[in-house]
C-alpha cells in the first residue's frame, strides 16, 4: 500500500462542539462541514487533517455504531510551555500536567468534548535508559 493520505477521524456524539474545539484551540480551519461529519486542516500545515464524525451515521458499520474510545491524539508542538499556557487560560480541560518524561518529551495532556485525550508534545532529549531504545535517526535532540 502507498497512502497518499493519512488522518485520524474521532467519533462523537456532537460534531459540531467537537470540531469547534479543535478549530478554536488547536488551529484548524474547516474544509468541509456537515451535521455529520466535518474535516479539519491545519492552518499551519495543509498536510496534517483531521475529521470529527458522528458515531451513529449510516457509514459506520451497524455493529460498530455509537462506540469510541481508545483514542489518544498527539500534536508536536514547537513550544510546548506556551501551548500550556494558552489551553489552559483558555479553560480547557488539562487531566495531566505539564512535565518532562525521561523517554524523551515533554509534554501535558487535554480532554477534547467527548473524553478523547490529546497529548501535546515537545521532543527532549532521552534519559540516557531511553536513549539507547530510539533508532539513531529518531533520537530527539
Amino acid at each position: 500500500m502507498h497512502p497518499t493520505s493519512f488522518y485520524p477521524v474521532v467519533m462523537t456524539d456532537n460534531v459540531t462542539s467537537s470540531a469547534a474545539f479543535y478549530v478554536e484551540n488547536f488551529g484548524f480551519r474547516v474544509l468541509f462541514d456537515s451535521d455529520w461529519y466535518v474535516h479539519l486542516q491545519s492552518s499551519a500545515d495543509p498536510a496534517i487533517n483531521f475529521a470529527v464524525l458522528d458515531k451513529s451515521h449510516h457509514t459506520i458499520p451497524q455493529g460498530h455504531r455509537g462506540q469510541t474510545g481508545g483514542v489518544l491524539l498527539s500534536f508536536e508542538v514547537e513550544d510546548v510551555d506556551a501551548q500550556y499556557d494558552r489551553l489552559k487560560a483558555a479553560g480547557v480541560s488539562i487531566v495531566l500536567d505539564i512535565r518532562n518524561e525521561d523517554f524523551g518529551q515533554r509534554h501535558f495532556i487535554v480532554t477534547d468534548p467527548n473524553g478523547v485525550l490529546v497529548d501535546v508534545i515537545k521532543p527532549i532529549p532521552p534519559s540516557a535508559e531511553f536513549a539507547a531504545q530510539y533508532a539513531p535517526e529518531a533520537l530527539p535532540q
